[in-house]
């Protein structure tokens, strides 16, 4: 049954999501929020809802790019290199940004009468960024809850695993990850180093899966 909304990046995790959930999921929302790498990320969440048959929109929010304060809106040499578990990597959190994207996900879930909205944040995201914790997920599904008539509420069945456990769920799946994007720096290339790729990279290599994302280093 189609009830769900995914939000959908482009990237390793959204795109397993949407891949694993592809029976209920009616349509997947990509936000170009001017992201050093929104424009790459875009148009691979676009391919895989065509190739699944489901509704890809691309919803514009300029207004964080205009008014937030993070590397992932400043430039490639703005974004730091190194692990997640680096202290400098608390420069590319976007300031609420998943509490944005979930609350206009929630308005077009209830405006087209589905029951759920689908988030693919996992436990690697929580020592960074806020908006990724399972605390903040039960609370955003409450006030999505209590804020419709529908009571719309929010599923983030990767809240508890790792990185690594996706890749392996994405590979039983068959999905061919060198068709996700998740560069911070938003190169042609993944740049390999961002906190972003180095965590792509252990997830792969952890998987036992054959990475061939093209990096630069």
């Amino acid at each position: 049954m189609k009830d769900s909304i995914l939000i959908l990046s482009g990237g390793m995790d959204s795109v397993t999501m949407l891949y694993e959930y592809k029976e209920r999921i009616a349509v997947a929302l990509t936000f170009d929020y001017g992201s050093n790498h929104n424009k790459r990320e875009a148009q691979y969440a676009k391919m895989h809802c065509e190739r699944l048959g489901v509704e890809h929109l691309l919803l514009p929010l300029q207004f964080i790019h205009d008014y937030f304060k993070s590397s992932l809106l400043e430039g490639a040499d703005a974004v730091p290199e190194g692990h997640y578990a680096d202290a400098n990597m608390k420069s590319t959190v976007v300031p609420f940004r998943n509490g944005i994207m979930l609350a206009v996900a929630c308005g077009i879930a209830e405006s087209r009468g589905l029951k759920y909205v689908m988030i693919a944040n996992h436990f690697g995201d929580h020592s960074i960024y806020p908006d990724c914790r399972a605390g903040f997920v039960r609370a955003m599904s409450q006030a999505m809850a209590e804020g419709t008539y529908d009571g719309i509420t929010l599923i983030a069945p990767y809240t508890d695993i790792s990185k690594t456990d996706i890749a392996r769920r994405g590979a039983a799946l068959g999905i061919d990850y060198s068709l996700t994007y998740s560069c911070y720096k938003g190169g042609e290339k993944h740049c390999g180093k961002c906190g972003t790729c180095v965590e792509r990279k252990e997830a792969m290599r952890e998987a036992g899966i054959d990475d061939t994302t093209e990096y630069e280093a």
